[in-house]
């Protein structure tokens, strides 16, 4: 009698190694918003005439330069320029630079997304509806950035007219810095939220007010945060209750949940996990 095949063994998840020793594509442009070396951006211009729909990407690393840069991204982002979407990638000073940490990282991230309105004529980009898609660390950003205009009026991160965000992608996000700052079992530790927010003190007592992202709900903007069931940097319980929460607020939050894959797969261009992100980012352009 024959025997049933043997089940598949379980493809391990995928390391940092795996993405990062790949052969590295050539972003079209890098262009500078700032003095220091990483206040720059990186162009990514598909072929042909625009205007080019745009993806404004940021990448993580817990908020650290030491871990990761822009070039975390490039992979993705080739991949969309092939088809047919800009990318404006963005660098920043981590808290690990001088300058960063508050309200330097903020600040950086926020003056990048700005030059994205200066210069879309210059590159034939279409800023009608711009998606924002952030890694990691980067989630929490690209999210941040698409809540600017309910920042306090007191807070030294508002800006005269922000880019408009029309939607967000979050890849194994931190959106809550509260939260964040309360689960020892994510991957970036806890300390790092005191270096980014700063610490409280008289003249501000509520660092979490103008730097994350549940203080300045409803943003206004449909959001999707693609997760990793696997993924063992970023707790996957920190997507579901942002979620909820975000609901509870008004606004549109959809949590996608990609079985087998963990946080690196979420930026790779020959996983389900992007397959499904390129699709949220084609259907939020088309809306």
């Amino acid at each position: 009698m024959p025997h049933p095949p043997a089940a598949t063994a379980a493809r391990p998840l995928m390391t940092w190694p795996d993405l990062t020793k790949r052969p590295h594509p050539v972003a079209d442009a890098t262009v500078a918003y700032g003095s220091d070396p990483l206040q720059v951006i990186d162009i990514w211009r598909p072929a042909g005439a625009g205007p080019h729909p745009v993806v404004l990407m940021v990448h993580g690393g817990c908020w650290q330069t030491e871990i990761a840069d822009r070039r975390l991204m490039d992979w993705i982002a080739d991949d969309l320029r092939r088809d047919g979407v800009a990318v404006w990638n963005i660098d920043y000073r981590g808290v690990d630079r001088s300058g960063g940490g508050y309200p330097g990282t903020f600040q950086d991230v926020g003056a990048a997304a700005d030059r994205l309105a200066r210069d879309a004529a210059t590159y034939d980009l279409d800023t009608t509806r711009v998606v924002a898609v952030g890694h990691s660390a980067g989630g929490h950003l690209a999210l941040w950035l698409a809540g600017r205009a309910k920042l306090p009026a007191n807070s030294v991160l508002r800006a005269a007219a922000p880019l408009k965000i029309a939607h967000v992608v979050s890849l194994g996000g931190l959106p809550d810095l509260e939260a964040t700052a309360a689960t020892p079992e994510n991957g970036c530790g806890t300390e790092i939220v005191a270096r980014l927010t700063g610490v409280a003190g008289g003249a501000r007592p509520d660092v979490f007010a103008d730097t994350s992202v549940p203080r300045l709900l409803p943003i206004g903007v449909g959001q999707d945060l693609v997760n990793g069931r696997e993924d063992r940097i970023i707790p996957y319980g920190m997507a579901t209750d942002y979620v909820a929460e975000a609901k509870a607020a008004g606004d549109r939050a959809v949590l996608h949940t990609i079985p087998a894959t963990g946080h690196v797969e979420l930026i790779a261009p020959e996983t389900p996990a992007w397959a499904e992100t390129k699709r949220l980012i084609r259907a939020a352009l088309a809306k």
